[in-house]
């Protein structure tokens, strides 16, 4: 027991240390190890109780049935939802010409370190694995670019995607679909084959990114969506201008991207205090990030005699007006905003970076001129093992729902770092973006709960009466579904023809397909329709005295599918 009193000495004093470090504003690092040597000792304490409880004999603890932080389990329901969700995206990607790829869920490290800025303490690090230091991905845009170097000018393709789970040890809000283990879909365009080189037409794979995203939100129908964008030449440009210091640039650049979270107040704060800009500079600076609009904004740059004077903005003035000709050409520059305030956080980024986002995508009541909003309550809830703070999720918003960029580097720096000495490394110059569709699905979620659609494609159930029919039931079952009709049964021999009715209900189905001896010997079934409605705000069957439309078995498939509700079959939609 002395063991473990020393371990919980140990626990508490590394607590008080953190706190501290907490309180002082320690830099981020030295916080990180705080936490990392206060999760050794819990473990450790941990292990000290095991070896006394064995040793005491006493009763061992139950295990917490509970899934770990950040990360959640989905129902029937919902993955019926979210597999509609994919479904959307998947048959867009695939419409804009993509190809599916699909890459490790862990990565080298060393692949992922050094693109990901201040969000790089977010990635998720494994134990060292036969000799190599490995990590889960935190996005698609790495991994991919990866295997764009690694495939070289063996790739034939010049749009890929790939769907599937990333991971970030973030704090979550599940609520809201910020999790640590979430799913995401990314499309990338390749702005230049690997066979090509020299200049290319600007603009054009950027222009069919957004339009590809736009087609996307609409299908899914989110709601109103802006997609915010900008360009990073302009935005360092400004930053030239203004007077920041270029190894200071990224780091400033962070602080503006959280705009769309705080006040301009707390951003220059951060810059000025946290990061050590000069205030002037900061004012300067704010000038012109308070700025959003369209072309006219535009045109309100290119005016602008200091900045056109800056080669890096000028660069990236001329490319917004050739992409704003072009987003009209696709009918969607309506769905833009040119905002300054957008940075994106992440080091891969060199031209175009765009965020799309939503009415729940801020924190509830946040405006940009309003002050700081008051300290949220902490939560009342235990801290985790690793000591770290709950998360008010009343004061937070979605976030985007999708985000991306251009990034002519990426793929570059890996073929380099992969070259010898003296070779000319390849140049992959790409456009992408990802879309969260956990955040997607915390969107359209009670959207479909309120539309009352359903958790099942099951589209008819075949109901014997009187006898169990078991061997007919079989046939028919299995004559529908060979015709192409999602048709269920229930698996007993001799089941109440009640309890059948039941199950159709309980699952949702549109068609009943009911079997009795002397109708199946004559070679007829009885189709009944089941139908369903909001009473009260409830879901509810429409009771009918209806018994059915009697049709022939040889001519049910051509039957059922001439029916309005197959012909017009959406997936999931029950009520009209």
């Amino acid at each position: 027991m002395a063991d473990v009193a020393s371990h919980q000495q140990d626990i508490e004093s590394q607590k008080a240390l953190l706190a501290s470090l907490k309180k002082d504003g320690a830099d981020q690092q030295a916080i990180e190890d705080a936490k990392k040597r206060l999760g050794e000792l819990q473990r450790a304490l941990a292990m000290a109780k095991g070896k006394s409880s064995g040793a005491e004999g006493k009763k061992r603890e139950r295990l917490l049935l509970k899934t770990a932080k950040g990360t959640r389990d989905y129902g029937p329901a919902e993955m019926f939802c979210r597999a509609h969700i994919e479904r959307t995206v998947v048959d867009v990607f695939t419409s804009y010409g993509g190809a599916e790829l699909d890459t490790p869920v862990f990565e080298r490290k060393d692949v992922l370190t050094g693109k990901y800025g201040e969000d790089a303490k977010l990635i998720y690090d494994l134990m060292d694995q036969g000799g190599e230091q490995l990590a889960l991905r935190y996005d698609h845009t790495v991994p991919l670019a990866r295997y764009l170097a690694m495939v070289g000018a063996n790739n034939t393709q010049s749009k890929i995607w790939q769907v599937g789970k990333v991971y970030r040890r973030d704090n979550p809000v599940m609520s809201k679909g910020r999790m640590r283990e979430f799913k995401q879909a990314k499309f990338i365009d390749l702005v230049q084959d690997f066979d090509i080189s020299g200049t290319w037409d600007p603009m054009i794979p950027d222009a069919e990114l957004m339009s590809l995203l736009c087609t996307i939100l609409t299908r899914l129908d989110v709601g109103e969506y802006t997609i915010k964008l900008n360009h990073r030449k302009i935005l360092d440009g400004i930053f030239e201008v203004c007077g920041v210091p270029a190894a200071s640039i990224r780091a400033i650049s962070s602080a503006v991207d959280k705009l769309d979270k705080l006040p301009w107040a707390e951003v220059k704060k951060e810059m000025t205090d946290e990061k050590g800009l000069d205030g002037t500079v900061a004012d300067k600076i704010g000038e012109y990030v308070k700025l959003k609009g369209g072309p006219e904004l535009l045109e309100k740059l290119k005016a602008d005699a200091t900045l056109t004077a800056n080669a890096s903005a000028a660069q990236g003035l001329a490319d917004m007006a050739i992409l704003f000709g072009l987003l009209e050409a696709y009918k969607v520059l309506n769905k833009f905003s040119f905002d300054l305030s957008l940075a994106r956080g992440l080091d891969y980024y060199t031209g175009i970076i765009y965020e799309a986002i939503v009415e729940a995508s801020a924190p509830p009541g946040f405006k940009d001129a309003s002050p700081a909003p008051p300290p949220s309550k902490k939560s009342k809830k235990p801290k985790t093992g690793d000591d770290e703070e709950e998360v008010d999720e009343s004061q937070v918003g979605v976030g985007s729902i999708a985000a991306g960029g251009r990034y002519d580097g990426l793929v570059g720096m890996f073929t380099a770092a992969a070259a010898a000495e003296g070779k000319k490394a390849a140049e992959l110059p790409c456009i992408g973006v990802s879309i969260g569709l956990d955040r997607v699905f915390s969107i359209i979620w009670p959207k479909w709960v309120e539309k009352g659609m359903r958790s099942k494609e099951t589209q008819a159930y075949v109901v014997s009466m009187g006898d169990g029919l078991l061997k007919e039931r079989v046939e028919l079952v299995q004559q529908l579904r060979e015709a192409g009709i999602k048709t269920d049964f229930l698996a007993k021999n001799k089941p109440k023809h009640q309890a059948q009715f039941a199950a159709s209900e309980r699952d949702e189905v549109p068609f009943a397909i009911i079997i009795a001896p002397e109708e199946w010997d004559a070679g007829h079934v009885r189709v009944k329709e089941q139908k369903w409605e909001f009473v009260n705000g409830q879901k509810a069957k429409v009771m009918s005295e209806d018994k059915g439309t009697q049709v022939k078995r040889d001519e049910l498939v051509a039957w059922l599918k001439k029916t309005p509700t197959l012909q017009e079959w959406d997936s999931g939609k029950l009520i009209e």
